[in-house]
């Protein structure tokens, strides 16, 4: 299959302090990834793990430490500025915080057409704008001479998903993209993006912490731990049956609407703080119930089992 996106041994150290007293924080440790051409490929896991800088340092918004990201076969560094952000859009958690409040709707998408060149003049502008509306199930009428606090959250994210669209991209990041919309708006937005992978081709890096709507909408899924991914394969099989404690505690997590069936674990953030920032090791040592006296002192190397990638010193000298 055609890889649009590929990640290669990505990482980023922050350094947090002064000059004397320096700090280094990895937040993403040699993560690689690939995603095919319309397909929808999540990072997952809880908040801090490292899936927004990921999705930062493939927009270009950070800088990596060390790794390298291709899209279309070719490195970031020697995509052209313009070529590279037609191909590689975004849609963020909070749509409001997406749009200028000070310009109407109508004028942002403009510009944007104007600034791609992508029109000869403002009719023909129009009808590209209104073609990437209707694909998410606006109008033009809907956002013509309105700011964006006179259009609902659920209006207002199509709209930034419709804006994104313009460009005719290879790739959309979407982080957290239903995360402050409405319940009952979540499922359409989800909807809209299998709707626009199957008509125009569209890959979507999906990124989130429900595991519910990555199950839903994705083919394959990565889990996200303290910067590393521990587990990656198609969606069925890591979220059906998972293989890392990370991820089966993940899923256990999630509640369900049955009284016989409540939280059980007990889990001491506090006992857990310092094992979790050992320096060797597993990052999930501190949390996990199958901790082994090897999982404190060496890192665990990926295993691939049942064509699921899995880091855990549980699968070690297992491969299928």
């Amino acid at each position: 299959m055609e890889k649009v996106l590929e990640v290669k041994n990505l990482k980023k150290i922050y350094s947090i302090g002064s000059i004397f007293s320096k700090v280094k924080i990895t937040a993403v440790d040699n993560v690689s990834f690939y995603i095919n051409k319309a397909e929808t490929f999540t990072l997952a896991g809880e908040s801090g793990c490292g899936k927004t800088t990921t999705a930062k340092i493939i927009l270009g918004f950070e800088e990596p430490t060390s790794g390298d990201i291709i899209i279309e076969d070719k490195p970031i560094q020697k995509n052209k500025f313009q070529d590279f952000r037609k191909k590689v859009q975004a849609v963020f958690q909070n749509p409001f915080e997406s749009f200028n409040p000070l310009l109407t709707i109508d004028d942002i998408f403009y510009e944007t057409v104007f600034n791609y060149k992508m029109a000869k003049n403002k009719s023909h502008a129009e009808e590209i704008i209104n073609e990437k509306l209707k694909a998410v199930g606006l109008s033009f009428d809907e956002i013509n001479g309105r700011y964006p606090t006179e259009l609902s959250g659920g209006q207002l994210q199509r709209a930034s998903i419709a804006r994104s669209l313009l460009t005719n991209p290879s790739i959309l990041i979407a982080d957290e993209p239903v995360s402050m919309v409405d319940a009952s708006l979540r499922m359409s937005i989800v909807n809209l993006f299998s709707k626009l992978k199957k008509e125009t081709g569209l890959s979507v890096l999906y990124i989130t912490h429900d595991l519910a709507t990555a199950y839903y909408v994705s083919e394959r899924i990565a889990i996200m731990f303290r910067g590393n991914i521990v587990e990656m394969g198609p969606v069925d099989k890591v979220l059906i049956h998972p293989k890392h404690p990370y991820t089966q505690l993940l899923i256990e997590s999630i509640p369900e609407a049955d009284p016989d069936k409540k939280w059980k674990r007990k889990i001491s953030i506090a006992d857990t703080e310092y094992t979790e920032y050992l320096k060797t090791g597993c990052k999930f040592a501190g949390r996990c119930q199958n901790v082994m006296e090897t999982c404190k002192k060496e890192e665990p190397k990926e295993v691939t089992v049942d064509n699921v990638i899995v880091k855990c010193h549980l699968y070690n000298g297992r491969r299928a």
